[in-house]
This record gives C-alpha cells, sequence and structure tokens, in this order.
C-alpha cells in the first residue's frame, strides 16, 4: 500500500525542530512506525525495541547503547526498553541542541511517567490516532470544524460537497492495514489484533490475573461506547469489583482503545449529572467486538447510532490534533435528561455539538442547547452545530447549523 500522508506531519517536523526529544504515543498498528520512517527517511536511524530481546542492550546498559546510536536516533516501541529514558535525558544534556530522539510507544502508562519523570522540559509528546476520512483519502486540507473554532462567521454554502454512505466508514474504522484489505479478510486482522493486543501489551503494563477476562471487559466497552460509564455496572456484569472496572478502563485508555470525556461543570451540582462519557476509539474494532459482520448490518444494530456519535467524535478528535492548542472537550446531561453529546471549550467559549444519524433533522434534536445555557447563563456559549447525514449544510435557526457527517 503507498503511503499515506497523516494530518500530524508538518507539526510533527516543526516539533523536531524546536524540541530534543518528540515523543509518538497511540495503539498498535495505527502507522507511528511509518509516519515517522516517511517524514525523516535518510535522517533518523531506527531501531525497534522488543519484550523479548533486549536489543542492542539497551535495557542492560542504556548508556553504552546511546554512546554507539548516531543521532538524530528513532527509538520504536520505548516502552520495552525504558531503562534508556534517564540515559537519554544525560545525553540530551550533555548535547544541549534539538531534533535529537524521536521516541513511540503503544502504551503510556509507564511511558507517560517515566518520560513525566526523566524528560521533564526535554519531551514533547504528540498522540496519533487510527487514519481520519481525510487521511484515508488523502484531503488533508482543514474540515468544517477548524473554521467553525476560528474566528468569524462560516459560510454554509462554502461546505457543499457530495454524499456518501456511512456504514462502510464506520465498519472499517480507519486502522493503516484494514484499507488494503478485502471485507472477508478483516475479522481474521482484527482476531490477531486482539490477542497481539493483551498478550503483549496488556501483559506488559499490567498484572491482571486473567487475560481472557480482561479480553471480554474490552468487547464489553465496545458495546458501552458513546455513553456515561457506571463502574458498578460494569463491574457486576463481569463478576469483578467497581475498584477492578475502574482499573481496566484506564488500561484501556492508556493504550488508546478508549476515551472518556468529564461532564462539564461550574460547580452547578443540583443541575447536572457528572459521570465521565466514554467512547471506543476505533469503530471498525467495535464493531468487529460485537460481531457485526459486514457494513450492512449495521443498519439494524441496536448500537447503530452510538457507533455514528463515536466515530463522528473520534473525526473530531483527529481533525483538531493540528492545532496549535486543542480545546477542551466535556459532555452535558441535566438531571431532568436534557443532553449536549460535545462540548468543545477554546478561548473562552463553548461550542456545543449534537450527533445524530438521521437525514432530516429538527429542532428537537437539538434540545438540549437551550437547556446548557439555561444551566450556564454566564457562559460564553456559541452557536449550536448538529451534525448528521443531511444532503447539505443547512440553518435549523438563528442559532444552529447542521451539517453533513463528512464535512467534519
Amino acid at each position: 500500500m503507498d503511503y499515506k500522508h497523516r494530518i500530524i506531519e508538518q507539526r510533527l517536523v516543526e516539533l523536531f525542530n524546536y524540541f530534543p526529544v518528540v515523543a509518538v504515543l497511540g495503539a498498535r498498528q495505527v502507522g507511528k512506525s511509518t509516519l515517522v520512517e516517511n517524514l525523516f527517511k535518510e535522517k533518523v536511524a531506527a531501531t525497534v525495541f522488543d519484550p523479548v530481546v533486549d536489543v542492542g542492550s539497551a535495557r542492560r546498559d542504556p548508556d553504552f547503547f546511546l554512546q554507539n546510536a548516531a543521532v538524530p536516533a528513532f527509538f520504536d516501541e520505548i516502552q520495552y526498553a525504558p531503562e534508556l529514558l534517564s540515559s537519554i535525558k544525560r545525553e540530551v544534556d550533555r548535547r544541549k541542541k534539538n531534533g535529537l530522539y524521536i521516541i513511540s510507544g503503544s502504551q503510556n502508562l509507564a511511558v507517560l511517567k517515566n518520560i513525566a519523570e526523566s524528560l521533564a522540559g526535554r519531551v514533547v509528546i504528540t498522540h496519533l490516532w487510527p487514519m481520519s476520512r481525510r487521511e484515508i483519502d488523502q484531503s488533508l486540507e482543514p474540515g468544517f470544524i477548524e473554521s467553525w473554532l476560528g474566528p468569524g462567521q462560516v459560510n454554509l454554502s462554502d461546505w457543499e460537497k457530495s454524499s456518501e454512505p456511512v456504514y462502510p466508514r464506520i465498519w472499517r474504522g480507519g486502522y493503516p492495514k484494514i484499507m488494503e484489505l478485502p471485507d472477508h479478510l478483516i475479522a481474521g486482522y482484527w482476531q490477531s489484533y486482539l490477542q497481539t493486543y493483551i498478550e503483549r501489551d496488556i501483559r506488559t503494563v499490567a498484572n491482571i490475573g486473567s487475560l481472557q477476562d480482561f479480553g471480554s471487559f474490552i468487547g464489553l466497552l465496545a458495546a458501552l461506547t458513546a455513553q456515561e460509564i457506571n463502574h458498578n455496572q460494569l463491574g457486576r456484569e463481569l463478576g469483578i469489583d467497581r475498584k477492578t472496572a475502574l482499573a481496566w478502563t484506564h488500561i484501556a485508555e492508556a493504550t488508546y482503545q478508549w476515551i472518556s470525556i468529564p461532564a462539564f461543570s461550574r460547580n452547578s451540582v443540583k443541575k447536572i449529572a457528572g459521570r465521565k462519557k466514554g467512547f471506543f476509539t476505533d469503530t471498525g474494532f467495535a464493531c468487529y467486538l460485537q460481531k457485526i459482520s459486514s457494513p450492512e448490518l449495521i443498519a439494524n444494530h441496536p448500537l447503530k447510532g452510538r457507533l455514528f456519535e463515536s466515530y463522528v467524535f473520534m473525526e473530531i478528535v483527529k481533525s483538531l490534533q493540528n492545532l496549535p492548542l486543542v480545546p477542551n472537550f466535556y459532555h452535558f446531561r441535566s438531571y431532568s435528561g436534557a443532553e449536549v453529546d460535545l462540548i468543545l471549550e477554546m478561548n473562552g467559549t463553548l461550542y456545543p455539538i449534537e450527533i445524530k444519524m438521521k437525514s432530516n433533522p429538527n429542532r428537537k434534536d437539538v434540545r438540549g442547547f437551550a437547556a446548557l445555557r439555561e444551566c450556564f447563563p454566564r457562559e460564553n456559549i456559541h452557536d449550536g452545530l448538529l451534525i448528521c447525514s443531511l444532503d447539505r449544510p443547512t440553518r435549523l435557526s438563528d442559532t444552529v447549523a447542521a451539517i453533513p457527517w463528512w464535512l467534519v
């Protein structure tokens, strides 16, 4: 498969010019190595670490390893050689220059802790997610969300594009290897991915008694995507306690399979519900875990609305990763039941977003916007946005725009 350019390429090159160490973190097989090797082809020597083999004695004698490593250098899967981080710090302090090391890892429990302790002030961290729709199609110009967050009004007529079906996008997700596979081989890919993820990543980062139970837990998380998470209930489903369910959720986040966002609050405790809302980070993986065997079967699946919301949420996350300052992400639900699926907070302004899998939206679909304004009358709340499956951008009211999902 030909190399597909990623949204964060320019930012990654720029960061490498201004920092001695750049860390690229993301899930297994999202394309971290491919990205770095294509961006820095003839400039950076690559070393891939292994959980079993001590490559170059990096774990046993990290100082000696670095003495013999030409710079700039790319150290892939750094979580398998965490001993190297302290040596990298000493080498950075000795050389006193930028653009020395790129490190990557597929889990951030130990890696981020070690980076924070060893490389504070010397490293910048970037995250790589599965490919977005724009990356898959190689149309990398900024999407609607970036313009919507910017200054001034967005002209909806500038954003009319031809429609496309959403189910194939949801079902395949964004892992690079999936793009070259025919439909009938995709389940085999995910079966292998799940096994490797549990037996290598999970065994490495956590002392979990039953890896089989953790596999069941990941499947259950996929079924709960785009929902507020009750860890007591989650634990009961699997016969584990709340503390274990919470710890396993953190592991899923640390290995980039799950994102949770808090409920928006300015201490209006009496009016809002406060649980975190979680999203499975790749809908293709979620479809496999829910045994959805073809794109067409999503149409009648009970999870179709939440799979759509998860897909759109992750497209927004991927679209905004190139911004100099990424907004805060929240959701909103009042005790009366009014909801806003997603709130972006940036520059003192709240940007409310509702996500619906329907082609004929109306004002009832955005009732949560009014509840948000009522609950937080002192906040600066931007006009609302509904993301759905209508043919072209339109206005539902003076304060609400509706756009097709493919413009995100």
